[in-house]
Formats: structure tokens, C-alpha cells, sequence
């Protein structure tokens, strides 16, 4: 029997601080540029055929005139017992040994069960080819596939940084530290709400800020682990 390959060290995860959240979107803007995302025209965004791998809920509390506004980014929660997985039947999507919740766009048939089955409503169906109006086409990134159309697709905590990151810490001869790796909302972020890092690395900030009073998990009694941690606004 052949050995199986080492357990990873690392547990990719992301805190949001929802009292620093303006709702601003750069988040957004941000990951569109990143990850090759196309831009949606009017007619696709009727019917709900656009595609955003984070978007930003907004929220009102009290009665006017006196209502609060607040906003919750939402992003793939990379589950650690994610229910788009096991209804896959290509395996398009699983589970790595570093915690992600990987999508195999050259594998998956378009079937839609992991969307149907997604609890956060945050995959999207590529109906067609992507189209970029000029001169938007000029700013792909070379380090993310061109998703077609018929596949699913989502966040993927910005994978090519993570990868990019550890490439760079072993060239150097040492371990990644905390900070190295920033996906593409977390640098946008002008309130710096969102932070990104190891949570098996006790010292790192995402990891004390997950073990935090403040920190809360959307929908975590669904029993998916997520590993998305949101700061609920002080009172």
C-alpha cells in the first residue's frame, strides 16, 4: 500500500469585523479583478444570471428615523463539512488537506447540485462564455483559468496568493508567516474589517480573532463548520 501524503499544517480562515464594515464594496471590485470575473450586462442581471464570488448583504434595524444600517460580506464559507461536496457527482468539488473548499472547473458538468445544496447561495452558474467589454479584457490575471460556460464556480480564498505565498517561503527557506498571504478583499478592504490567515497557527491574528467573544459563524448551526468568522458589532 502506497504511503499517503503528509497532512497539511496549515487551516486557511477569514474574520470579518462587521463594526468596521462601511459596505463600501472595494471587497467586491476587488475579487472581480482578481479572479477573472466577467461583467454581468442588464439583461443577465434581470434574470439573476449575475456572478459575484463575494457580495455584501445589507441589514436595517429600528424604525425610521432611527435605523441603523449594517452589512455582512458573504463569500464561499469553505466549509469543513460542506454540504456542496458529497452531492458532486463528478467530484468537481472537495475538500484539500489545507482546508479549502477546491472547485475543478475542467472536471464539473454543470449539473447545479452543489449550488442547490449550498445553505449561503454562494455559487454561480456560468450560462455562457465570459465577455469582457474593451478594454477590461487588458487586465486578466495570468494566474487564474478563464472559467466557460456550463460550469459552476465560487470563491476560492484566492488559492494562486496562497500558492504564490508558500513558492515565495520556500525559496526563502522558511515557513509561511502570518500576513503573508492576503487575498485579493482583504488588501482591498479600506476598513481593514476583514483579515485572512492560519487558524491552526495560534499566534495569528485570524486565529485570535476566531477565538474571540465577538466571533460568530452564519448559519453555524447548520453543523458545516465554517471557516469564515464574522465580529458581531459591539453593542
Amino acid at each position: 500500500m502506497s504511503e499517503q501524503p503528509p497532512k497539511s499544517h496549515h487551516s486557511w480562515g477569514m474574520a470579518i469585523d462587521l463594526d468596521r464594515c462601511t459596505g463600501c464594496q472595494a471587497c467586491v471590485a476587488a475579487c472581480h479583478a482578481e479572479n477573472n470575473l466577467s461583467v454581468s450586462d442588464a439583461a443577465s442581471a434581470v434574470k439573476g444570471r449575475t456572478v459575484h464570488w463575494i457580495r455584501v448583504d445589507r441589514y436595517y434595524e429600528g424604525e425610521f428615523p432611527d435605523v441603523r444600517v449594517k452589512y455582512r460580506p458573504v463569500l464561499c464559507q469553505q466549509c469543513d463539512e460542506a454540504p456542496c461536496e458529497p452531492v458532486c457527482p463528478v467530484y468537481a468539488t472537495y475538500h484539500n488537506d489545507e482546508g479549502l473548499n477546491i472547485q475543478v472547473y475542467n472536471r464539473c458538468v454543470g449539473t447545479r447540485y452543489c449550488g442547490n445544496n449550498c445553505p449561503y447561495s454562494v455559487r454561480f452558474f456560468n450560462w455562457f462564455d465570459p465577455v469582457w467589454a474593451e478594454p477590461l479584457q487588458l487586465q486578466h490575471n495570468p494566474d487564474v483559468s478563464i472559467r466557460e460556460g456550463g460550469v459552476m464556480e465560487k470563491c476560492t480564498f484566492c488559492v494562486q496568493r496562497i500558492n504564490r505565498a508558500k513558492d515565495n517561503a520556500r525559496t526563502e527557506g522558511r515557513p509561511v508567516k502570518d500576513g503573508d498571504v492576503q487575498t485579493a478583499c482583504v488588501q482591498s478592504c479600506p476598513a481593514e474589517a476583514m483579515v485572512f490567515g492560519d487558524l491552526n497557527d495560534p499566534e495569528s491574528r485570524v486565529s485570535q480573532l476566531a477565538k474571540s467573544g465577538r466571533a460568530t459563524q452564519l448559519l453555524g448551526e447548520l453543523g458545516t463548520k465554517p471557516k469564515v468568522f464574522y465580529l458581531e458589532r459591539a453593542k
